[in-house]
């Protein structure tokens, strides 16, 4: 059997980071204020980076910063001063899409390991190949390849040479997620890390002479949908992965929140370690598949890696949402009472879903919730409110909490 593989999480911000690490990420990838192909989350700054590397680093893991935008000549004087920051901040590999930049992070932070990103659009070994010749460590291979031509890569290039693959997250309709719609659409440019992401909006067909009336845009059988991609999920098809020489499996979701890390990081670390510990043939535990049900996705899908293409959601729009996230515990008090911020509104009474920092989920009755003045009250309805809750078997440090939806 192969080696086994790196585990990747996403971190917009220190929650999420936290969630990643406690949750069985090997690695964190995560953006600094520029440079990155994500504007939207909070991401960090160069105390905040320093912070998450020292955090990661006390947990023997490590940290991949993104420096993967298209950079423009007026951004590039920032650029050396950038890379020589995150070098000091303790930053363990870069990712970059630009050879340009590649370039200069072998000048200006030598000792930071450079990851070629799949923004790169890297679809054959022998582009990896000159990616190794020019100091690249690692390529994160383009999305649209099947699992195949994974395989052929990781035998026709150097053995050093590590290959990271999207096993987990939302798909871009582009070639190597460079696209141009959000540009021509918002003035916003996707290559910069600010997409608008107009391939999820809904669209209507408006006719030219008839001003005023629009006709919408529906699936009738043969399929109307113009953008509307599925979400990636290769959580049964670990062994396919681990057999093609995928050194590292990537979770996408930067801009998705701490819980939506904590739930995905545990599926693929768990599933990762029981495959090694089972072997072929490989059953998945089911309750891992599940898992993955309990957050915000649209259809999964397996993406280009058994051929084909993944094609569009016909039937609908929008997420699919079983639970809520409706708290995290902060603190212990006893093995029946536990200090919480809620996340969503929730109930005494309520049959509520953890899962705890070992990654194995239960359910459990909250019995009764306190506010901060000591009052008993009903319900959690105030988001980020810390409450006392009382329930009938512990609830560890660190754990999330989730409500089943009733619809």
């Amino acid at each position: 059997m192969n080696s086994k593989p790196e585990i990747l999480s996403p971190a917009g911000d220190m929650e999420s980071l936290r969630s990643a690490l406690n949750f069985g990420a090997d690695a964190v990838f995560l953006a600094g204020k520029s440079f990155g192909m994500r504007s939207s989350p909070r991401n960090f700054d160069e105390a905040e980076l320093k912070a998450a590397c020292a955090l990661a680093h006390s947990a023997g893991k490590k940290i991949y910063l993104t420096c993967n935008i298209l950079p423009r000549n007026g951004e590039l004087a920032a650029l050396p001063d950038f890379l020589s920051m995150a070098q000091d901040a303790g930053t363990d590999a870069f990712i970059i899409a630009d050879l340009g930049v590649l370039e200069a992070a072998k000048r200006y932070a030598p000792k930071v390991a450079r990851h070629v990103s799949t923004q790169a659009g890297v679809t054959n070994y022998a582009s990896a190949n000159a990616l190794y010749n020019l100091g690249a460590s690692r390529i994160v291979t383009a999305r649209e390849i099947p699992l195949d031509e994974i395989a052929e890569i990781r035998a026709k290039i150097p053995k050093d040479m590590e290959i990271e693959c999207f096993v987990h997250g939302a798909m871009c309709v582009s070639f190597s997620g460079r696209c141009l719609i959000s540009s021509y659409l918002t003035g916003r440019d996707a290559n910069h890390g600010d997409c608008a992401q107009p391939c999820r909006w809904k669209y209507h067909l408006f006719e030219e002479k008839r001003e005023g009336q629009f006709f919408p845009v529906e699936e009738d059988g043969q399929g109307t949908f113009l953008y509307n991609s599925r979400d990636l999920c290769m959580i049964d098809h670990i062994p396919e992965l681990v057999k093609a020489g995928v050194s590292s499996f990537k979770i996408e979701g930067r801009a998705k929140s701490a819980y939506y890390t904590a739930v995905t990081t545990n599926a693929y670390r768990k599933a990762v370690d029981c495959y090694f510990e089972q072997g072929d043939p490989f059953t998945l535990p089911e309750w891992i598949r599940e898992e993955l049900e309990k957050i915000s996705h649209r259809e999964y899908n397996t993406g280009f890696y058994f051929g084909g293409e993944p094609g569009q959601v016909t039937g609908n729009g929008g997420y699919i949402r079983h639970y809520d996230n409706v708290a995290v515990c902060e603190e212990n008090v006893d093995e029946a009472t536990s200090i919480i911020s809620q996340r969503n509104k929730f109930w005494a009474g309520d049959t509520l879903d953890v899962l705890p920092p070992d990654g194995f989920p239960f359910k459990v009755r909250c019995l009764s919730l306190t506010n901060g003045e000591g009052e008993s009250v009903d319900s959690a309805p105030h988001p980020m409110e810390i409450l006392t809750m009382k329930t009938d078997k512990p609830v560890l440090k660190g754990s999330v909490i989730r409500r089943k939806r009733d619809n």
